[in-house]
């Protein structure tokens, strides 16, 4: 097997495996929290580098949220087992950035990772992410460029795989659809908020032993779990979040 062919057929296996890299990330923190003489410092202690933290969370989910709002249908879902495209993205933030959604994937989780105030595992992540990610990255273009031919090509040379060339953005012809979002984003919203919680159950309990919650993130928590209960019955059970042609 040549090497473009082991880094697409790789890059597919890692494709199915996505959604479990937070899984895998988490015990990885944990273990950072109890080993490091960089936890905790004090300045990640503080309700104002929490929400820094959360707020960086929030824009990777917020930002896949834009993107999820104007996609046509059978375009950048959550499959995991196969590549589907039925349409070429070139609109909306596909305008200025060839792979959007694993830019608010990266977001999502630098946010739960800076809420440690580790330096080097906010460096590590980075590495990790990209050496990850880039193989997926790469098996999906071939995907794309198999199927679209030179309309992939010509929208590749001019727009960027990571880093946003936001002078380059066109408006999506797509209506924004909050339906759409509401169906598929929730439990990007769940992961975030229970890693959150997670982190601050795991500080409390093992590494700082205050074994105390805050409020706030009881809270929080205690929202999330409704909203997603509450969004998960009316999909199941409804017609209310369905989308024609999306």
């Amino acid at each position: 097997m040549g090497l473009r062919e082991h880094c697409e057929h790789s890059g597919n296996w890692l494709f199915k495996k996505r959604s479990y890299i937070p899984l895998v990330l988490l015990p990885v923190i944990f273990f950072s929290m109890l080993v490091s003489s960089d936890y905790p410092q004090a300045f990640a202690q503080t309700w104002t580098w929490k929400i820094l933290a959360f707020a960086v969370a929030f824009l990777g989910l917020a930002w896949r949220s834009y993107v999820i709002g104007q996609v046509p249908k059978g375009t950048s879902g959550r499959n995991t087992h196969c590549q589907v495209a039925e349409v070429l993205n070139t609109k909306g933030l596909y305008s200025i950035v060839r792979h959007p959604l694993y830019l608010g994937n990266f977001l999502m989780i630098l946010g739960v990772v800076l809420w440690t105030g580790i330096w080097w595992l906010v460096l590590l992540y980075s590495l990790l992410f990209w050496l990850y990610y880039e193989r997926i990255m790469f098996a999906e273009e071939e995907f794309l460029r198999a199927k679209f031919g030179h309309d992939f090509e010509k929208w590749a040379a001019k727009t960027p795989a990571f880093f946003p060339a936001f002078s380059r953005y066109r408006p999506s012809e797509l209506v924004f659809s909050m339906k759409n979002v509401l169906q598929r984003e929730y439990s990007g919203l769940f992961a975030m908020v229970v890693s959150f919680v997670a982190l601050e159950l795991f500080d409390a309990f093992v590494v700082s032993k205050t074994g105390l919650l805050p409020l706030p993130w009881i809270l929080l928590l205690a929202f999330t779990i409704a909203a997603v209960l509450v969004l998960r019955l009316i999909r199941k059970k409804t017609r209310l979040l369905h989308v024609e042609g999306r």
